[in-house]
């Protein structure tokens, strides 16, 4: 894309230049390409149309709230001013093209003897996609009230590298956390901020051409901020969720029938008046998901995540042969593949799926037929509507559903142990690991950290796929 900025000067050339990682001479080269890149185009973004005479360039330049007539004047504002966020695009758009080479060539050590750039379609202007923070502050954009958004869009993509280094820049731009995938088959992510930032991340990602058929309504928010997440993870992959398929295989294009939330309380609340054996009403999450809140009278597979669905169905074809399903999940996403994936056996006799899923379920329903708390992959671990505790703490049994990690180093599964438990030093997932917990603290004061694989009771004695029956 052409640029209305004038020649970049040897001063933008060397701020672009200064934070270069180390790089092999050809990777300097398209480092270097892309550096002039983002600053010319960072530079556009600036242009001021509010001029007269013959139309946008004849405005100068608008930023920071100073006027510029002079291209060298705003070039160097620029490279003075704003190096930090040319230097953030400038890395996105290299890291982009290298993970594009790695795809394109299993020999990428070949590619240091080439000229990247003349190789390359040239670099997407994404700067050109973000909003016009200029007139915040960087303490208005981070302090303040905050709230979590969750959302996805299947679409076809065509250039995942461009989107994934767009999102990038601009959830750092407006200092958002969490994560964010980019695929082929579309986007799914879920971030945390200040409203006024996700505010703007909304309405910028609605103004874009690839998002302006979705409405506010498909980001589903609730109370947090960019505390919930430990750090901001955007990248590239073969599927937006991972559910063990490939895309082309099955498409989210299959996907079942959509009920809105007040349609699917409705199929709900008949299911359980008439003690129908005809509806199967499928929980598509984890067990540690529907362990803290679920549906009434739903089908809970037992399994730990959701790559595991497929083989649940395979081995669980009964259970859905001549029946109508109601499928859910925490957003919507998960059943969008899950119901395709379950309408290709072509044993079910109807397939629906919850629009927005429990999400959008609780805002319409906060007292309805879903009862317990909202499981939610931040460190939030849950969210509630409504005050019934449904599990109990794994050590006394007493109700509790407040998850925290395993205390035992290496151990990833997360434990209910409530409050009493916890002092009593009863903080692990299982016996194995509390008694492996109290041999790596010997350990490690001995002869400093212990490396054990991570294995315990609830990963070896948990049936990997479940046998279920209504």
């Amino acid at each position: 894309m052409a640029s209305d900025a004038g020649p970049v000067s040897d001063l933008e050339t060397q701020e672009a230049q200064q934070e270069e990682p180390h790089l092999s001479t050809a990777q300097r080269k398209l480092y270097t390409f892309c550096g002039r890149r983002a600053f010319s185009s960072y530079v556009a973004s600036k242009r001021d149309g509010r001029g007269g005479g013959g139309g946008g360039g004849d405005g100068g330049w608008r930023c920071c709230d100073q006027t510029f007539t002079e291209p060298s004047s705003v070039h160097k504002h620029v490279a003075r001013t704003h190096q930090a966020e040319v230097r953030r695009l400038t890395e996105s758009t290299f890291r982009g093209f290298l993970d594009q080479l790695e795809e394109e060539d299993d020999n990428n050590k070949a590619c240091e003897d080439r000229d990247h750039h003349q190789d390359l379609p040239e670099p997407v202007d994404v700067y050109s996609w973000l909003p016009d923070t200029s007139h915040l502050t960087q303490e208005e954009l981070q302090k303040g009230p905050g709230k979590v958004l969750l959302y996805y869009r299947y679409f076809g993509v065509d250039d995942p590298q461009a989107l994934c280094a767009w999102q990038k820049a601009l959830c750092e731009k407006l200092h958002l956390t969490g994560k964010v995938r980019v695929a082929t088959e579309g986007i799914n992510g879920t971030v945390g901020g200040t409203v006024l930032a996700t505010d703007i991340y909304v309405k910028t990602m609605r103004s874009h051409a690839l998002f302006s058929t979705m409405e506010e309504e498909d980001f589903k928010s609730s109370d947090g901020g960019a505390e919930c997440f430990s750090g901001l993870k955007v990248g590239v992959y073969e599927e937006i969720v991972p559910m063990g398929v490939k895309p082309d295989v099955i498409s989210y294009q299959l996907a079942g029938t959509h009920l809105n939330p007040e349609q699917f309380h409705k199929e709900v609340e008949s299911l359980l008046s008439e003690s129908s054996q005809d509806t199967v009403l499928l929980d598509c999450r984890n067990f540690y998901e529907s362990k803290i809140g679920q549906f009434s009278r739903c089908l809970a597979p037992n399994i730990r995540k959701f790559s595991y669905f497929p083989d649940y169905v395979d081995q669980n074809l009964d259970l859905f042969r001549g029946k109508k399903v109601l499928m859910y999940c925490t957003g919507g996403i998960r059943c969008e593949r899950a119901s395709a994936y379950l309408l290709s056996k072509e044993v079910c006799k109807e397939v629906y799926q919850l629009k927005g899923g429990i999400h959008k379920y609780l805002e319409r329903f906060p007292d309805g037929f879903y009862r317990g708390k909202l499981f939610v992959f931040d460190e939030r671990y849950a969210i509630s509507s409504n005050a019934d505790v449904i599990s109990e703490c794994r050590y006394c049994g007493s109700p509790w559903d407040q998850y925290q990690l395993c205390t035992t180093r290496f151990c990833c599964q997360l434990v209910l142990s409530c409050a009493a438990c916890r002092v009593a030093g009863r903080t692990a997932c299982c016996a194995a690991c509390q008694t492996k917990g109290l041999w790596q603290g010997e350990q490690s004061s001995a002869t400093g950290p212990a490396q054990i694989k991570e294995e315990c009771e609830c990963t070896d004695q948990r049936p990997r796929i479940p046998q279920d029956s209504l």
